[in-house]
């Protein structure tokens, strides 16, 4: 998923040529699929478990929730299989609900998702990372909340500076961390089955003790378990970039998920076998917990294996979701400084840096699992969204061609607990539920003044120009599209 600058010469040597920036069609089958991977397993599973058993009750219940969120999370993905076959461009949800829509829902999500989804999702893992990394240093309390928001605030800023620099220099992070991620989860899963292979399975007496029968409670347990697998969709956002996009992202999908699934119910099985209910929903590090009581001398390498994954995903999720912004832009959704791609580089530095910028603000935030029911709220709305678009689409529009067509059920089925899961919160967290509707629709009026209004005063089309040269100016760039003799 690189930037290439094209050279295009005629055929004669000496005649003109001119230079143009485009996207490279050259993500295979297995890139999707370490795309797909690498960023689903990141800070959710270190971060998730003790919410899921928090809002869960019991230890079965939660189990049973993590293996319904992949499957959920499964069922999604090949529905947006279907999506991203029959309408092949860059830029997921926001290019499905725009063709089934129109432009304004379009735009709430690419709103919703610039303030809120993309940042916040950012902010947590920069948090967990930062949570991690220091918790060593304070072994029998909590790190100050001044250090973790800093470390977390370093590390999105050095991660946006790489992006900036080099892509080649975010590809080798993100093979070293995603490597490191998967021998962490490994210690996690090997030791937790010598626990309970050596008689340890008293946890699991009776592991329906305690558990939450409020449907409310229930969708935040849902919230957090999918959580630690949203990245599903982000395959999505790069379809222009993939090759054969009609074999290799149903392929890439059906891989990923299944693997993902088994990978997070056996890390759960491990922590549950090892760490007691209280245990789990005392620490603020579970994965740190875990090695102080399994891995003796070598606890102390825990919380490295852990903070290396948080950075990888990190890094995955500020590599992959500027495909988003850059198809926003590009439709005149957004400033068209967005779609700016830095000259030499050939990396989008402004979407890079103002990301980087509402990341920042979003990490003042003290409660991490406030951020975690923010964002999968919104994204359950726009999620509901994009599959009745499917459903929409199979009624109004049977004649464009599916390469990939899911049998009925599964839409019917994902809509129905995507319902479920934006309306049942509402009287658990009405707060959370309130602020996410409240952005949602403060989008509209932005939608109307900056993309519906045609006949703007000349004093605001030239204030937007001046802010796009400017940008361009500053950070040396120029938009994809654009084109000049050489």
């Amino acid at each position: 998923m690189t930037l290439t600058k094209i050279k295009e010469d005629d055929d004669s040597s000496s005649s003109k040529s001119s230079a143009g920036f485009k996207m490279k069609k050259e993500l295979e089958l297995m890139d999707g699929v370490a795309i797909i991977v690498g960023i689903i397993i990141g800070a959710g599973i270190f971060v998730s478990p003790k919410g899921v058993l928090r809002y869960s009750g019991s230890i079965g219940q939660a189990l049973i929730v993590w293996i319904l969120s992949g499957m959920l999370s499964m069922i999604g993905a090949l529905c947006y299989a279907e999506l991203g076959t029959m309408i092949p461009k860059s830029g997921g949800d926001y290019a499905y609900i725009s063709e089934a829509f129109g432009p304004l829902p379009a735009f709430l999500y690419l709103w919703v998702a610039l303030f809120i989804l993309v940042p916040t999702g950012n902010a947590i893992t920069a948090l967990t990372f930062a949570q991690y990394i220091l918790q060593p240093a304070w072994p029998t309390c909590e790190p100050p909340y001044e250090a973790v928001r800093l470390l977390a605030a370093v590390t999105t800023c050095l991660l946006t500076v790489i992006n900036c620099y080099n892509v080649k220099w975010v590809t080798r992070v993100q093979d070293i961390f995603t490597a490191t991620k998967i021998f962490a989860l490994l210690i996690i899963v090997v030791a937790g089955i010598w626990y309970l292979c050596t008689g340890h399975v008293g946890h699991f007496n009776d592991p329906m003790a305690g558990t939450t029968k409020e449907p409310g409670y229930i969708a935040l347990a849902f919230y957090s378990g999918l959580f630690s697998y949203s990245g599903w969709n982000y395959l999505n956002f790069v379809t222009e970039e993939l090759k054969d996009p009609y074999k290799n992202l149903p392929k890439a999908i059906c891989i990923s998920m299944p693997v993902v699934t088994i990978i997070y119910v056996v890390t759960n099985i491990a922590y549950l076998a090892v760490l007691s209910r209280d245990e789990v929903l005392s620490s603020q590090a579970v994965a740190v917990t875990f090695g102080d009581k399994m891995l003796g001398v070598f606890a102390f390498t825990m919380p490295i294996f852990v903070a290396c994954s948080t950075f990888g995903s990190l890094n995955g999720a500020i590599f992959a979701s500027a495909r988003l912004f850059f198809v926003g832009a590009r439709e005149g959704h957004l400033p068209k400084a967005i779609a700016l791609i830095d000259v030499k580089r050939l990396t989008p530095v402004p979407s890079l840096i103002f990301m980087c910028i509402i990341t920042l603000v979003l990490l003042v935030i003290e409660d991490v699992y406030v951020l975690i029911n923010y964002v999968s709220f919104v994204e359950a709305v726009f999620t509901t969204i994009s599959v009745t678009g499917l459903l929409w689409m199979r009624h109004k529009k049977p004649h464009l061609t599916r390469p990939i067509k899911v049998n009925i059920s599964l839409p019917i089925i994902f809509f129905i607990i995507c319902a479920f899961l934006v309306t049942f919160p509402c009287y658990v967290s009405p707060w959370e539920v309130g602020v996410g509707l409240v952005f949602i629709l403060s989008g509209i009026p932005v939608y109307y003044v900056t993309i519906a209004w045609k006949n703007k005063p000349k004093w605001l089309r030239n204030a937007s120009d001046e802010f796009n040269s400017l940008c361009a100016k500053l950070f040396v760039c120029m938009l994809e599209t654009e084109r000049k003799d050489k």
